[in-house]
């Protein structure tokens, strides 16, 4: 496994949790990261992405405002901060590397070649 992310837990809604997502790749500053989630019997869905170089930050309607994603190359390790969490945010969450080095990220899981293990998120009403 070259991507091992881990933070997930139970957690009331409203509440908080930061997902860190460690990635011991020489490419790790070379290529997008994402964070995915999949929630039982849905599809995986994009979360949000950081770009390579710069760290931008691209992010799904559905977190933008209450998550955010950062990365630290030097540590090559990515993060997601969860704020304001809500019970519909309940799903495994995944991070991935692009296999498309050139901005923007994509928001299409077929092009992430490199995935972790996922992490459990759980958030109770």
């Amino acid at each position: 496994v070259q991507l091992q992310a881990s933070g997930g837990g139970l957690v009331q809604a409203g509440g908080s949790l930061r997902l860190s997502c460690a990635a011991p790749l020489r490419t790790f500053s070379s290529y997008p990261l994402a964070w995915f989630r999949q929630a039982p019997g849905k599809e995986r869905e994009f979360v949000a992405a950081s770009s390579r170089m710069d760290g931008r930050a691209y992010y799904s309607e559905y977190v933008e405002g209450r998550f955010t994603i950062s990365r630290d190359n030097a540590k090559k390790t990515l993060y997601l901060q969860l704020n304001s969490l809500k019970p519909e945010d309940t799903a495994i969450y995944y991070c991935a590397r692009s296999r498309i080095q050139s901005p923007p990220p994509r928001r299409e899981a077929i092009y992430y070649d490199l995935w972790g293990q996922g992490t459990q998120v759980t958030v109770s009403s």
